[in-house]
């Protein structure tokens, strides 16, 4: 049994226990029960934070651009710590999910490396690239596993377009266009400051380089246009290069969308002999679907609903994402997905965005 820990109940910190954790409502009470673990071999058993009210079970304060506000949870069974450092003493904590503001992750991750714990830490894995290299770094040194929540390849259509572009069902990847957007956001205080969180280009669009890179593979070079603010991307169009001149992978993200637009995101992936297209958001607080996932064939026959793996939940992915790092140390494999690595390359894209866009030019990718 992987007993896992959460430092930082914001909205991410809900969304991982609500991904993680079964309730049953009562209504009487207005308030919900903990009654088990949606993971296999796997379960939340503490969480760390200092507000005294979360701590009691009391979320309404959470909110965040998806998914539903916190509630009232009772929490029985499961620890609460006011200071995560005593979370990272307990001795029955086997995995330390850290879902704190990205300012805050190097010092947290390197300390919970230091206790022995391995860790599995939200995206962006740093701002910073030297930051993000202390923390690979240490990991292998100390002999515990490092592991980044990128989930984006855990929703199942991403999923699902990940595995056709990689056993080429279809043929070759030809072309794909990616979309992830937002309007400033006014839901979470700890997004209120677009330093500590690198900039969208960091904090929105290395969902999107992450997943081009294990998807599509990595780029050779970048082109990159858009708004820089105190040298971070606040809005970005990418155009990545590869070796194949006929291979052409594009990309728009940034959080320069109009209030009401709180996010949105979808592709058009182009095979060889077959097309599919996605896309979805959050219009004034609605979840609305441009396009469901759609495969178009060159038999002209069109599949709206594809056979998708993964629950309907709003926090599906995120139980698919903790199922994956818990069979990770039960094998003692970290899955390709939630690499350190790759989690620290994916950030060094976004730097090389940044250069692109500050210089004109086209920037090689390390």
């Amino acid at each position: 049994m992987v007993r896992i820990g959460i430092v930082g109940i914001g909205f991410m910190g809900m969304t991982h226990f609500e991904g993680a954790m079964k309730f049953k409502e009562d209504e009487s009470k207005g308030r919900r029960k903990l009654v088990g673990s949606k993971l296999k071999n796997a379960k939340v058993t503490a969480i760390a934070t200092r507000d005294a009210k979360k701590l009691a079970g009391d979320w309404r304060s959470i909110q965040g651009n998806f998914g539903p506000r916190g509630g009232v949870n009772e929490l029985g069974g499961i620890k609460g710590y006011a200071d995560y450092h005593d979370l990272l003493k307990d001795p029955e904590i086997d995995l330390v999910d850290v879902c704190l503001p990205t300012d805050q992750h190097e010092q947290v991750v390197l300390e919970a490396i230091a206790a022995g714990k391995n860790v599995l830490v939200e995206k962006p894995i740093a701002v910073e690239l030297a930051a993000a290299d202390r923390m690979v770094k240490a990991a292998d040194k100390a002999g515990v596993k490092l592991m980044v929540a990128h989930v984006l390849p855990f929703f199942p259509e991403f999923a699902y377009v990940a595995d056709l572009i990689q056993s080429q069902k279809y043929g070759k990847l030809r072309a794909a266009h990616f979309r992830r957007v937002i309007c400033q956001p006014d839901w979470s205080a700890g997004m209120s400051d677009f330093k500590k969180l690198g900039g969208w280009g960091v904090d929105l669009h290395i969902h999107d380089n992450h997943f081009i890179s294990s998807v599509c593979g990595v780029p050779k070079e970048v082109f990159s246009r858009g708004a820089l603010v105190d040298g971070l991307v606040n809005h970005v169009h990418t155009s990545y290069v590869y070796d194949d001149p006929n291979v052409a992978v594009t990309c728009v993200s940034g959080g320069i969308a109009a209030k009401g637009l709180n996010f949105a995101h979808g592709f058009e992936i182009y095979l060889d002999n077959a097309t599919i297209v996605y896309g979805g958001g959050t219009y004034d607080g609605q979840w609305i679907m441009d396009r469901s996932l759609t495969l178009i064939t060159n038999s002209g026959k069109k599949v709206t609903a594809p056979k998708l793996k993964g629950g309907t939940e709003w926090c599906s992915a995120f139980t698919a994402e903790l199922q994956a790092a818990a069979d990770g140390l039960a094998s003692g494999q970290i899955p390709p997905m939630l690499s350190g690595t790759m989690a620290r390359d994916a950030l060094r894209l976004c730097y090389a965005e940044a250069k692109s866009i500050s210089f004109g030019k086209l920037v090689k990718v390390s």
